[in-house]
């Protein structure tokens, strides 16, 4: 196996071209979208909106404030700084809001402030980040993911890619209150959602007196014991934001095991990820492009954190899986919104979900998020929102 700069070196120009298209389309949305919190996409190829206290409202914004790092585009700034504006009008309705704040204002107002120094942005990101400080159960050790009465002791393995929300107030405050809510929370679900073969269970219903685990439930996944991918790919990538952001190395081998799941799995279908790595063989096969997309981004900071023959391995995972999804999932014309395409919620289980509810390959504003970002790592843009 090459080391990682020798497979970087090699799969520059394939970055450079990615990006060369991407950069013509993804311009055009945030034109065409910039007075709108986007998630999917119409039947007519245009973006879906929704409303600002949706937990994806944060992705739109971010990906423009990304660009602009790195190409300094103006038409980026006006289009984040718009997303923010209008994003206002969910600390109006605090009760519709839950434990995904992190992915609604770190990667948004979080980014404007690193970027800009914008004052204003400082504030939203910081009220979010005491908004999940607050859902923090202190005997448990665990940070409750919704806010409904059934749902009072559950966590989900997605809230390690918000939990960074709380490192970065902790920096802004000087004050470690934060980080250590967020370490407490990381460590309770090495505990009772990494299993012994490197997955992760979705979600997990916890004793809230020990935080020890309970039972846990199918989730997004097809069945309990199940393997959402894109769940593997939250752990995967939250838990080396939490290296990044710590230093602490349990954090480092979690996100190392998952990683070796994650790539054992994927690798039988060519690096496309399907929407659950245990799907009944029987049925027809669903992909979920968003997984492979985090996933990706996951892979790169690993490699990065790792020596240079170590990470290698990495790398080339990351690498193999953006190609074969380029190739097959993505759209370059900008005439429509539809970037990355195969995008899949949840796994669609018969009886359960309407079609409505389980709409399989589509386009899904995270997944063009996760895709934008990982280019720009392979082009060693040094601005991470995270």
């Amino acid at each position: 196996m090459k080391n990682y700069k020798d497979i970087l070196a090699e799969n520059r120009a394939f970055a450079e071209s990615t990006f060369e298209k991407l950069n013509k389309k993804t311009l055009q949305m945030a034109i065409r979208s910039r007075e709108k919190i986007v998630d999917g996409v119409e039947a007519n190829g245009l973006h879906h909106e929704v409303e600002p206290t949706y937990w994806t409202s944060g992705f739109f914004g971010s990906m423009c404030y990304m660009l602009y790092a790195y190409t300094k585009n103006e038409e980026y700034l006006k289009t984040g700084r718009a997303q923010e504006r209008l994003l206002d009008a969910a600390f109006m309705r605090e009760d519709e809001l839950h434990h995904d704040v992190g992915f609604q204002w770190h990667i948004l107002s979080g980014a404007s402030y690193t970027l800009t120094g914008d004052r204003d942005s400082r504030r939203r990101a910081f009220y979010a980040a005491t908004m999940l400080f607050s859902r923090f159960v202190i005997d448990g050790k665990y940070i409750i993911a919704w806010p409904g009465q059934k749902e009072k002791n559950w966590t989900i393995i997605d809230s390690m890619m918000n939990v960074p929300l709380l490192y970065r107030a902790s920096e802004l405050q000087n004050d470690d209150r934060f980080a250590r809510v967020a370490m407490a929370h990381a460590d309770t679900l090495i505990r009772t959602h990494l299993r012994e073969d490197g997955s992760v269970a979705h979600i997990v219903e916890h004793d809230r007196e020990t935080g020890d685990a309970i039972c846990s439930y199918a989730g997004q996944g097809c069945a309990v014991g199940s393997s959402w991918s894109r769940g593997q790919a939250w752990g995967l990538y939250g838990f080396i934001l939490s290296y990044i952001h710590t230093k602490e190395q349990r954090y480092l081998d979690t996100a190392r095991r998952i990683a070796d799941y994650f790539l054992s799995s994927v690798e039988k279908d060519g690096y496309l990820p399907r929407v659950d790595f245990r799907s009944p063989a029987d049925e027809p096969v669903y992909y979920d492009s968003t997984a492979g997309a985090c996933a990706a981004c996951g892979l790169i900071e690993l490699a990065k954190a790792l020596p240079e023959n170590e990470g290698g391995f990495y790398l080339d995972g990351a690498v193999k899986i953006l190609r074969a999804m380029e190739e097959k999932f993505v759209d370059y014309n900008t005439e429509n919104d539809h970037l990355l395409g195969y995008g899949t919620v949840r796994y669609p289980i018969k009886g359960v979900y309407t079609p409505e509810e389980a709409k399989v390959h589509i386009s899904i504003i995270y997944g063009d998020f996760f895709f934008t970002e990982a280019i720009l790592k392979l082009l060693e843009a040094p601005f991470l929102p995270w």
